[in-house]
């Protein structure tokens, strides 16, 4: 009892949070034009009611949300200019990455095959910026980058799906009401974990504010979870994860030689349909499946993954993810990337079950974080000892209070709130080397949406021969910028 009276005398004394932002403005000369614009940049402080025995005791600060937003100068109706609202996944992850990728005005400089150069990375401008078709604003989920909860408050109350939608969603609202931006057509656009949220936000704010989005932008998409889960008796991973193996063992030349010599799409056309049919069929079947027929099936499922056929029959017909990212390419003692396959590293142990970190995400990580940290300071002029946390394991121990003894999924969401608005259009972006969120298992949630043929319309795919991060890849940067602007166009 004293500790709890000690407690709240501390808690009164403490001052009350208030906003920290920065201003400045900008200039950048993009091929043949130049933009003028200003960065609005720094934490608003995110309140909410509180109550104590069922009575009111007004708003009481909860966490403080960085953003970045970009607006272009000169913009004669601002109301009628586009605004759209980024975010990334994890559960965990800054805004960094479609910040710093492919939406901001400057951007990490990669190779053409996106390959970072000697450390520290830097910033070149990025041509293929959004910010000439729509306003845009970058948040930071409480826990990352550099947004936190205020003094005394818990911040795992926050990592949770429910609670992490509500805050964000408020932050949007916010935003929306202090610059003056309820008039304008409002977008989402969130990658991996990032797609899960902008999902559940286009129900959530459409229900708890009023808000309709004119569009949702979901790159590397994850609205089911069982699709993505290699658990016992759960067999549609090993469906859906099938033709990124194979994209993967053609990308590392590891197929037969008639297989290796087609187009990459021409090969998955065949491998889709393979899945789809005969592979899904059998495991269907489990123990049922008659021996001379699984062992033909052995042999296909060998060729189309570069697998020995022994490997193959050892996993029962069923290769999981960490498994085929370590198998692929063991003979040479290399391991092949999760997020991109084609990237590869190598381990300690050539032997094991799993690799030591996934070398797609160490190529580039260490050329974001240090071109993030260095531009919010000398550019952005925001400054703050706190470590900007780039990306944390929040997902490990994410809150899943809604889907309790389930999957997780945010398919009917996007549903319903297609149906309640049915002018919002949705573009879903896929590499086709990503083992995260395979662009079948994208395909296969699209397909089982429940959404009429009116509504279908309303969809846009494409697809890119990168993995997750696919602006990584130079071309397909190029490509993926275009589908956006043309999204956003209308």
């Amino acid at each position: 009892m004293e500790d709890k009276i000690v407690e709240k005398k501390e808690a009164e004394k403490r001052p009350d949070p208030v906003d920290r932002i920065s201003v400045t403005r900008h200039r950048a000369k993009l091929g043949k034009h130049t933009l003028a614009y200003t960065v609005t940049c720094g934490t608003l402080v995110m309140r909410e009611e509180a109550e104590k025995e069922g009575k009111s005791e007004g708003e009481k600060a909860r966490a403080k949300v960085f953003f970045i937003a970009y607006t272009l100068d000169d913009t004669p109706d601002r109301a009628a200019r586009p605004v759209t609202f980024s975010f990334n996944g994890g559960p965990g992850s800054s805004s960094v990455w479609l910040h710093l990728g492919v939406l901001g005005p400057r951007r990490v400089e990669l190779d053409a095959e996106g390959y970072a150069s000697a450390p520290p990375g830097r910033l070149v401008p990025n041509e293929h910026t959004l910010l000439d078709t729509s306003d845009l604003v970058f948040i930071d989920p409480v826990g990352t980058g550099y947004s936190r909860m205020v003094e005394g408050e818990k911040v795992k109350e926050y990592h949770d799906y429910k609670r992490d939608l509500e805050s964000v969603g408020e932050f949007i609202r916010l935003y929306c009401s202090r610059y003056n931006r309820w008039a304008s057509p409002k977008y989402l656009i969130g990658e991996s974990y990032g797609t899960t949220r902008a999902s559940g936000l286009a129900g959530h704010l459409l229900e708890r504010y009023g808000m309709y989005l004119n569009g949702v932008m979901l790159v590397s998409c994850a609205l089911d979870f069982q699709l993505l889960r290699f658990d016992p008796s759960n067999d549609l991973p090993c469906v859906l994860f099938l033709p990124t193996y194979a994209a993967t063992a053609w990308y590392h030349k590891r197929l037969p030689a008639d297989l290796q010599r087609k187009p990459l799409r021409k090969l998955l056309d065949e491998v889709e349909a393979f899945a789809a049919g005969e592979y899904a069929s059998a495991l269907f079947l489990g123990a049922r499946l008659p021996a001379k027929d699984r062992k033909a099936l052995v042999q296909k499922v060998a060729r189309y993954t570069g697998l020995t056929p022994g490997y193959v029959e050892r996993t029962d017909l069923r290769i999981e993810i960490f498994r085929f990212c370590k198998e692929l390419l063991r003979g040479e003692g290399r391991t092949v990337g999760r997020l991109d396959t084609r990237y590869t590293g190598f381990d300690r142990d050539a032997a094991g079950e799993e690799f030591e970190f996934d070398p797609a995400m160490v190529e580039i990580l260490g050329a974001y974080s240090a071109a993030m940290n260095d531009y919010v300071r000398s550019d952005l002029k925001f400054e703050a000892d706190a470590p900007y946390e780039v990306i944390k394991a929040l997902y490990v121990d994410w809150g899943w209070k809604d889907f309790a003894n389930r999957y997780a999924t945010v398919g009917e969401t996007l549903r319903k709130a297609m149906a309640m608005n049915p002018r919002m259009r949705v573009l879903v972006a896929s590499g086709y080397f990503d083992l995260a969120t395979p662009h079948f298992a994208a395909d296969y949630s699209l397909d089982h949406l429940g959404i009429p043929e009116s509504l279908r319309k309303n969809i846009a795919v494409s697809y890119y021969e990168a993995g997750h991060m696919m602006y990584a890849h130079k071309p397909s940067l190029e490509k993926l910028a275009r589908e956006l602007r043309r999204f956003v166009e209308g």
